[in-house]
């Protein structure tokens, strides 16, 4: 499953080498037919690039809106908001940011999933997103949860005729998209055994936040935020018949975005 997973993505991110991802709705339907099962990393990789498509020529929150599921939220520095309702009064930027996922958690049964990456803002900031995905109703992925965080320092500017190919926010046929996929409970090398029990999800002291977790039990995370604004999520999977921590990653308040 892993290695299916890793040549997929591959095969969706080949022949998008350049500056920018110029990826058509037959390359990423393609993928996607290559990917059999629910639970593919490469469905949230075609997610994000199509997601990544629609904002460079609609508009950013044009596609952010027309991604983001009806509750999802956006965790800003000082704490989340109703995503519709905070990006209904945003305008459109001149250039959109532009983003590349790294890393892929699906659950067992597909529904959910959590993505890692970088993104580049038009003024050349860069840093780090996380983006959680929950299957809809007509088989599409929408987010629902949303943080972005700058790295702090920047690192130095890139020279203007620097190779695209050293851009690592630029998606390129040479990148490498890790995919995780936890494994079915009752099924393959769980058959007969009984699923352990998840990790609590216990708030950080001083922290206020919300748990989710995919509809099969076999994904969970939570997001938190501190009195002090540092924000923090944690993500765990059933993955090699145990609990495994996906991401853990902190970030105090002097980290914007």
């Amino acid at each position: 499953m892993r290695l299916f997973a890793a040549i997929s993505i591959a095969l969706l991110l080949a022949g998008c080498a350049g500056g920018r991802p110029q990826i058509s709705e037959k390359r990423i339907n393609r993928a996607l037919a290559l990917a059999p099962g629910e639970a593919q990393p490469s469905k949230i990789v075609a997610t994000e690039l199509a997601f990544a498509r629609m904002a460079r020529n609609e508009g950013q929150w044009t596609a952010f809106r027309a991604f983001a599921a009806p509750e999802a939220v956006i965790h800003l520095p000082g704490g989340t908001v109703m995503a519709q309702k905070y990006l209904a009064r945003l305008d459109d930027p001149a250039e959109a940011v532009r983003w590349n996922p790294r890393a892929v958690w699906v659950s067992c049964d597909g529904i959910s999933a959590i993505s890692k990456g970088r993104y580049r803002q038009a003024d050349g900031e860069v840093g780090n997103y996380l983006t959680v995905w929950k299957r809809q109703d007509d088989q599409q992925y929408k987010w629902v949860y949303d943080m972005g965080v700058a790295d702090n320092p920047q690192p130095p500017p890139r020279p203007a005729n620097a190779p695209a190919g050293e851009d690592e926010i630029v998606v390129s046929a040479y990148d490498a998209v890790e995919g995780f996929v936890s494994d079915c409970p009752g099924k393959g090398a769980n058959r007969g055994k009984v699923m352990p029990v998840a990790p609590a999800q216990i708030l950080t002291d001083g922290f206020m936040g919300t748990a989710g977790t995919s509809a099969d039990g076999t994904l969970q995370w939570r997001w938190e935020h501190g009195e002090d604004n540092t924000r923090r999520f944690i993500a765990e999977f059933f993955h090699e018949s145990e609990w495994q921590v996906a991401l853990d990653e902190t970030y105090p308040s002097s980290l914007g975005k």
